[in-house]
């Protein structure tokens, strides 16, 4: 189960890569690479939810064991939302590919690099049990919230000042908000993390 995890993790981290270099450069093939992702991110979800039933139904899991399961069944919602929204940028990259930027991308690769940061730390803390990992990802979410709000700031400010930057800011802000919800995702997950390991969510004792 765990193995699974790390390589739809990886994956997941993948399509991002790809799809934030597709921006960047504007290649629409390898926009279309992260867009294929998607159908194989759903596959990792659909293997590791049957895994996780299985391992209830015929292992008969006690507590520790079944918070694990029950987080990894929880983890792969965030894991395959996450690569819904890789895919929702490439097809954003494609539709841009052949237009010149209003402005200089700057805050939105460094948003991706951090979600991306997100997503692996949050997915080794739950392999490790490393509950100090698991809320430095959540405390890390505050550094995608504030470059989201750079983005925004600079591109309302260029709409402003040109009305007809207002298409393409609106797309590129679209993308920044994609990012904003992966790391939405990735702090979800350091969540469940977190109660897999002390069986509490959010101040809630559970099991």
């Amino acid at each position: 189960m765990n193995n699974s995890l790390i390589e739809m993790g990886a994956l997941i981290e993948h399509a991002i890569a790809m799809a934030t270099k597709a921006l960047m450069e504007q290649d629409t093939k390898l926009a279309q690479k992260a867009i294929d992702c998607e159908s194989e991110i759903d596959e990792f979800e659909r293997r590791i939810e049957s895994l996780c039933l299985k391992l209830v139904l015929h292992q008969q899991p006690i507590a520790g064991d079944l918070r694990m399961i029950s987080t990894a069944l929880k983890m792969i919602t965030d894991m395959e939302r996450i690569g819904d929204q890789a895919a929702d940028i490439s097809e954003i990259c494609v539709y841009l590919a052949k237009q010149s930027y209003i402005k200089e991308l700057i805050h939105i690769p460094q948003m991706a690099e951090a979600t991306m940061k997100m997503v692996t730390d949050s997915i080794n803390a739950y392999v490790w049990k490393d509950l100090e990992l698991a809320q430095s990802v959540i405390d890390y979410d505050e550094v995608v919230d504030a470059l989201y709000i750079d983005v925004r700031k600079e591109l309302i400010q260029l709409v402003h000042e040109d009305a007809t930057n207002g298409e393409q800011a609106f797309d590129l802000m679209q993308i920044a908000k994609y990012f904003e919800r992966i790391g939405d995702h990735a702090s979800n997950i350091a969540e469940w993390v977190i109660f897999s390991i002390t069986g509490s969510h959010k101040g809630t004792q559970i099991f």
